[in-house]
């Protein structure tokens, strides 16, 4: 019984670890969650970008994701231009008071 209370105790703390030092804010208007690291990203990694699959595919660069622990790269990859005027705006960090602020790409 001791033991089975062990395991399900560090199963649950195995879960939560990664969310240390991630602060995530209520949903905002348009359900977006706000992603807060306590220090600066890593410089960007070079990318080597690929032929684009289509004509209307727009590169969006990889980035440093902050996972509630460290940052990890998430290496770029194309998206779809939803019409012709459409301007893609790739996500960056911006320093905040108390952290950086993950801003996500989004189409203008």
């Amino acid at each position: 019984m001791k033991r089975t209370f062990l395991l399900r105790a560090a199963s649950a703390l195995a879960l939560l670890v990664p969310l240390a030092g991630c602060y995530v804010a209520p949903p905002h208007a348009r359900g977006v969650v706000e992603i807060r690291a306590p220090y600066a990203p890593p410089t960007p990694r070079y990318e080597v970008v690929p032929t684009a699959p289509y004509e209307t595919a727009i590169w969006d660069p990889g980035h440093w994701h902050w996972n509630g622990v460290a940052y990890v790269w998430e290496a770029g990859h194309w998206v779809e231009r939803p019409h012709v005027r459409a301007v893609w705006e790739p996500g960056h960090w911006v320093a905040r008071e108390g952290g950086w602020v993950w801003v996500g790409g989004h189409w203008r």
